[in-house]
């Protein structure tokens, strides 16, 4: 049932409000256009890119705290442009990386959603998951990729900071062993070496412990629903460490700006 028409400025016409939702009112021409969309115009914006998307999707990411669209005293839901750019980079990285809600929500929390997305990133995001590597790098390999030395590579595996594979003879690196290659490469450039990164391995250590503490009852668990809804748990307080590790630091680190 139509709840009544309203004229469109600028677009010569009316247009009715329906399901309750308020109605999308365009500014004249010339104007800026407004910030803030109602869930249908959003679905209807990103209706030309994703053939899929549908007003319950956005509301069933909603349900999943991946969005966190601002309500009107009536309920009604209002996106930002940087709502719709968040769930537009939420939908490609569904569609294009085939990544599952779990991992996006970890993006989300460590602050790395958004903007161009590669087959690096994807590497980059696989090695921050909990899942079986996949994929694994020879040694050569590993410094051509990574553009490191084989002294730094020796210096971390002693120190523990790399666990390579060992097989008949040759060593193996998994994703997350190449990124925190790529890591410890990068802090080298300024005189930061292998012992010099016990703190972070020492930190990751205990770090695991408090985890394991919360959530090894769940993953010990006989109901496979129970230990896969443990391990998404799992990742997801992985990243809020991560997040709140990285805002202790920053608030230190201000205090050298002077």
């Amino acid at each position: 049932m139509e709840l009544g028409t309203q004229r469109v400025e600028g677009g010569g016409g009316t247009r009715a409000a329906r399901n309750g939702e308020p109605r999308d009112v365009r500014e004249p021409r010339g104007s800026r256009p407004r910030k803030a969309l109602t869930i249908g115009a959003v679905c209807k914006v990103l209706g030309q890119e994703f053939d899929d998307i549908s007003i319950s999707k956005i509301r069933y990411l909603e349900d999943q705290k991946l969005l966190a669209p601002r309500r009107t005293r009536g309920g009604y839901r209002l996106y930002s442009q940087a709502d719709v750019e968040q769930l537009r980079a939420i939908l490609r990285m569904q569609r294009d990386e085939f990544l599952p809600l779990r991992v996006i929500r970890q993006e989300l929390a460590a602050g790395k959603i958004g903007g161009d997305r590669n087959s690096r990133g994807a590497s980059t995001r696989r090695a921050m998951t909990l899942d079986e590597p996949d994929e694994w790098t020879s040694y050569d390999d590993l410094i051509e990729a990574t553009g490191t030395s084989p002294e730094l590579v020796r210096e971390l595996e002693e120190f523990g900071i790399l666990q390579p594979q060992r097989r008949n003879g040759a060593l193996f690196f998994d994703e997350t062993d190449v990124e925190i290659v790529r890591a410890a490469t990068e802090l080298s450039r300024f005189g930061v070496h292998g012992r010099n990164l016990r703190v972070f391995r020492t930190s990751a250590d205990r770090e695991a412990s408090l985890l394991e503490q919360i959530m090894g009852p769940s993953l010990r668990s006989r109901s496979p629903a129970r230990r896969q809804e443990a391990i998404e748990n799992l990742e997801g307080l992985a990243a809020t460490c991560t997040q709140l590790k990285h805002l202790l630091l920053v608030r230190d680190l201000r205090r050298l700006r002077g």
